[in-house]
Formats: structure tokens, C-alpha cells, sequence
């Protein structure tokens, strides 16, 4: 292995393991394939929304865009995504989701 390449693999970061395992635990419960969409919040971290395959959605926090990448990385199924209208039209928000978050009236 050259000296760059040992560099490299210190230096890449490794995946948190409860994001890694909160990974599996939705897919395992959500379906297979599972859509990722990193959402920067600031100081407080990343937020990586799940999709899963009936539509569920979930989060996982993470502390940083690198942490985020290797979660994603760690569980071959996920797929990394954007709001797009395959991954929009793949959720699947019911009523009392909507009610939830609305604003009280």
C-alpha cells in the first residue's frame, strides 16, 4: 500500500455507528431501497432524511457533510437523493403527519 493511500484511509471518515444502525433498522422495517436527502442545519449538523420504499419518511442526524457521506457509503441500499419529483412523489404523508406539523390555528 503507497504512503498516500494509508494516508487517505486515516484521513477518510468513518460512519457513526447509531446513524449506521438507525440506517438499517428504517430499512429493514421501510423496505430495501432507501432514498437519502443531506440536509445541512447549520451548527447543530446534517440531517439525513430517509424515504423508504412504502413511503415512510425518517431522519437521522449526523455531525457533519463527511459523517453524512459515510452512513450513506456503510448501508449499499441507500442511495443518496435530492428533492426531486421521484423522491417528492415516493412519500407518502398521511393526516395525521399534516396535522402534526401544521401551525396551531
Amino acid at each position: 500500500m503507497a504512503a498516500s493511500d494509508t494516508a487517505t484511509s486515516k484521513d477518510a471518515p468513518s460512519a457513526p455507528a447509531g446513524a449506521v444502525k438507525a440506517l438499517r433498522t428504517f430499512q429493514a422495517s421501510h423496505g430495501p431501497s432507501v432514498r437519502v436527502v443531506t440536509e445541512n442545519i447549520g451548527r447543530i449538523g446534517v440531517r439525513l432524511v430517509l424515504v423508504g420504499e412504502d413511503g415512510v419518511m425518517g431522519d437521522v442526524i449526523v455531525p457533519d457533510a463527511e459523517a453524512a457521506a459515510a452512513v450513506v457509503a456503510a448501508v449499499p441500499e441507500a442511495a443518496d437523493a435530492e428533492w426531486d419529483r421521484e423522491t417528492v412523489s415516493a412519500t407518502a404523508i398521511g393526516a395525521a403527519h399534516r396535522r402534526r406539523m401544521a401551525s396551531p390555528r
